[in-house]
This record gives structure tokens, C-alpha cells and sequence, in this order.
């Protein structure tokens, strides 16, 4: 491989070429940087940069390794942060004007671990404003285009770290997932994207949440292992982060051994699915019993229908208690986020007091699921990737939807607090990535990312590229 080509490898094997001193982290950030000069003017992915920065501590990295002193798997990886997480040294903008300029001097705890562990964060990566949409694009920094078919959405809200990895601008990156902003856009560019169980990444020093405590920040990459290396990296407790003492004591508990009991849910409820995705994500399937599992197709045994039309009034809720906070915020939202505030202020507390209410019993209700089967497999998507300036497909398989309709999958796994990892299945018949998603108990990550691992064995696919 030419050194103008090095940004096409995985953080496990830049840590193994690193270990055998075949390569530097300086090489390999240099190459990184001039593909994202290279490809991002046609697809918009990273918003903000800090080269300088980056090559000085890609330096200081090579010197480590250099001296057999490396902090971590992640000394000397490129990697970006979506803009809607804290940095330090660079504005988080959450794709809204009133936060163009808005930098408060420290890092989200996963960015300050990422750091602390060598990762060489190269910049941030686009949003839709406030991070509430599931495309990419805002009135700061514009559209986001999917590498594949950059006229074609990513997806959102981390559409702009889903855009960069995928098209080779770092092998890995921190994403957010508040109903799925990191599986629905993995499953848009061909990736692997996880969304831990609540708190098994802690959250502090994080922008205002507008889905209860639903968002969860998680890995990004190509393939399992990288994904799995960084989720291990960023992974544990903090004490001021109170769910992530029980994510901890979940992880650490004993597994059923034996085959997998897998219950495939091709279909929620009455949402409908594009068909391709169907037939791609039967043939994953058919990949996951040929290993040797059980697997059983069925419905989803919980009732998620009131927490996903109780979705609207959370977000909604979410956003007049932050532009209550935040005043001037609010007075340079675009029109529909201030409408959706206004909305918000009208839900009663009655209201917000049952919706809480009925997401615990979900909670008792996905741990009581779990005793009969391990994994539940569904689609990642309702939807193949629609045209990038447009905030979601109006219709899927010939049957009108809403603006939550390509996004049916996935948001119940968030309320429920689960582990949901994507993974790509096989393209549609033009080539745009189709996902899957596994879901397990609660703290069962590594569960799922063995399980990943297997499938991945037998149906590869980082071999997939785009052209650009």
C-alpha cells in the first residue's frame, strides 16, 4: 500500500503496523488529512478542523510508540467527534447560528477519554440543527452527502460521522444515538455502528438533552474489531454518571453459553419496510443460523406503540425545557424548532409524568423478554438512502409515511436503555448499503459484538469502498 493510500486502514491494523514499527501515527495522519481534503468538498462531512493540533500530537504519538510506551489501543488513531459534543478546543455548533461561536473550554467525557488515550481527533463532523432529524443538514454548515451517492442522504443525526468514515476521512468516530442517529446512518454507508447500553459509555459535560436520558454516544468504523476497540477504550464508570455504575455491574455478569436463541422481527407493528432491505436483511439472517444459532422469526413480544407516539411530545417537551434555559437559543432556531418548543410548552406535566412511567415498565418489560430469547434481529432502516436536502422519505414500499417512518426500528431500543449494534448485510440492487441490527440485554455489548464478530467472518464486507 502507497503512502497516499495509508487512510484506508482499520485502527487494528495501524495498531499492529505501529507495534512492528512499519508505520508511523505522523504518516498515517498526514494520508488521513489529505483525504479529507480529497473527498470532503463533495460530501461535507467534517464542519471543523484543527490540523495543526493534530499533526503535533500525531508526533508526540509516534515518539511513544517509538519508545514502546503507547497510552492505549487508540495511540495514534484518527478519529473525528460529531458537533454535537463537547470539545475544548473547537466550537460545538449542534448546527444551529446562535451556537456558531459556542466553545466552553473542556470535553465531553468521551472526547476527554479519547484524548487521554492518544486518539488523534482530526475535527467534528456536521449535524442537523440541534441534532433532532434523521438527514443531515443545517443552516451553519449545510448539507451532509452520503459517500456512496453524495446527491443521497447519510442519514442523521450522525450523518456527518457515519459520511467520514465511510469515505475514509479516519478508521473510526464518536457518534450519538438518541433513536437511532448511529444505526440508521451506519446502515446508510455500509458500517458498524453501536449504541451502547445506557450509560455503558458515561455521559458529563454534555449540551442539553432533549430525549429524556435516551441519548447514548458510541463507536463508529468499518469493521467490528475497530468498533470494539474503541467502545473498549471509552468504556466504564464515572461517578457522575450514576446509570453507568449499573451498566458496569450488567456487563460484568455471567452468559448463557450454548447457541444463541435469535428472534428475527422483520416487521414493527404496521410500518412498513422497502423491500430490498427485507430481502438483504433475510439473506443476514440465514448468515446468523448457518453459525449455528437459534433463530425464530416473530413478532416483537413488547407493545412499544405508546413510547413511539409519545416520540414527537419528548422531543418536543426536550426543546422548550432547553430554549427556557437558553432564550437566546431558541431566538435564532429556525422556525420549526422554535413551533416544536412552542408545542412542548403546552404538553402538561400529567403527560411528561405517564410517558416516564411507561418507559420504566418498558425497561422491566425488555428485561423480562429477555429471559426467553438473547438477541432480537431487525432491520437497522425502514428506508434506503433518499435525496440529502430532504428530512425523510415520504413514502416506503408504495404506503405514505411521517417523518419517524424510516426510523421505526430503532428508537424503542433507546427508550428501553439496550445495546443495538448495526451491521451491513448485502447492498441493494444499486449498490447503497443496507443495515441490520442486533439487540441484546441490557449491559450484553460484547455479547453482541461476538456475535458481530462471527457474522462478519462469514459475510464480509470492509472490503466495500465508495468512489469518490
Amino acid at each position: 500500500m502507497s503512502e497516499a493510500e495509508l487512510w484506508r486502514l482499520g485502527a487494528t491494523e495501524l495498531q499492529r503496523r505501529y507495534r512492528e514499527r512499519s508505520l508511523t501515527p505522523t504518516a498515517v495522519v498526514r494520508a488521513v488529512l489529505d483525504r479529507l481534503d480529497a473527498v470532503n468538498p463533495r460530501i461535507n462531512a467534517v464542519v471543523a478542523r484543527r490540523d495543526e493540533a493534530v499533526l503535533a500530537e500525531a508526533e508526540a504519538s509516534t515518539q511513544r510508540h517509538a519508545q514502546g510506551q503507547a497510552l492505549s489501543p487508540l495511540d495514534g488513531v484518527p478519529l473525528t467527534l460529531k458537533d454535537s459534543l463537547y470539545s475544548a478546543d473547537m466550537p460545538t455548533t449542534c448546527g444551529t447560528p446562535a451556537l456558531r461561536d459556542h466553545c466552553i473550554g473542556h470535553d465531553e467525557l468521551a472526547a476527554a477519554r479519547a484524548r487521554q488515550a492518544g486518539g488523534l481527533l482530526l475535527g467534528k463532523t456536521n449535524v442537523p440543527e440541534f441534532a433532532n432529524e434523521g438527514y443531515t443538514a443545517n443552516p451553519v454548515y449545510g448539507v451532509t452527502g452520503n459517500p456512496w451517492a453524495p446527491a443521497l442522504t447519510p442519514g442523521g443525526s450522525s450523518g456527518g460521522a457515519v459520511a467520514a468514515v465511510a469515505a475514509g476521512i479516519g478508521p473510526v468516530a464518536i457518534a450519538q444515538d438518541g433513536g437511532g442517529s448511529i444505526r440508521r446512518p451506519s446502515s446508510h454507508t455500509g458500517l458498524v455502528g453501536l449504541k451502547p447500553s445506557l450509560s455503558a459509555w458515561p455521559r458529563e459535560h454534555a449540551l442539553p438533552g432533549l430525549l429524556l436520558d435516551f441519548d447514548c454516544i458510541g463507536p463508529v468504523a468499518r469493521t467490528v474489531a475497530d468498533a470494539r476497540l474503541l467502545f473498549e477504550v471509552l468504556r466504564g464508570p464515572a461517578a457522575a454518571d450514576r446509570s453507568s455504575m449499573a451498566a458496569a455491574w450488567a456487563a460484568a455478569q455471567p452468559r448463557r453459553g450454548g447457541p444463541l436463541r435469535i428472534l428475527y422481527v422483520e416487521h414493527l407493528d404496521a410500518n412498513p419496510l422497502d423491500r430490498e432491505i427485507a430481502a438483504s436483511c433475510a439473506e443476514a439472517v440465514a448468515h446468523l443460523a448457518a453459525l449455528g444459532h437459534r433463530v425464530e422469526r416473530g413478532a416483537l413480544p413488547l407493545d412499544v406503540g405508546f413510547v413511539m407516539q409519545a416520540w414527537q411530545q419528548i422531543g418536543q417537551v426536550g426543546l422548550a425545557a432547553m430554549f427556557d434555559d437558553h432564550p437566546d437559543w431558541e431566538a435564532q432556531a429556525s422556525a420549526k424548532y422554535r413551533e416544536a418548543a412552542e408545542a412542548g410548552r403546552r404538553v402538561g406535566g400529567a403527560r411528561v409524568w405517564q410517558i416516564m412511567e411507561r418507559v420504566r415498565a418498558l425497561r422491566r418489560e425488555s428485561a423480562a423478554m429477555f429471559e426467553r430469547c438473547d438477541v432480537i434481529v431487525m432491520p437497522a432502516a425502514a428506508a434506503l438512502p433518499w435525496p440529502a436536502d430532504q428530512a425523510y422519505p415520504p413514502v416506503i414500499d408504495g404506503q405514505p409515511v411521517g417523518p419517524r417512518g424510516h426510523a421505526a426500528y430503532t428508537g424503542w431500543v433507546n427508550a428501553a436503555g439496550l445495546p443495538g449494534l448495526a451491521l451491513p448485510a448485502s447492498p441493494s440492487r444499486e449498490g447503497l448499503p443496507i443495515g441490520i441490527q442486533l439487540i441484546g440485554p441490557y449491559g450484553q455489548d460484547d455479547m453482541l459484538f461476538d456475535l458481530a464478530a462471527a457474522y462478519e467472518q462469514r459475510a464480509p464486507w470492509a472490503h466495500r469502498w465508495p468512489t469518490l
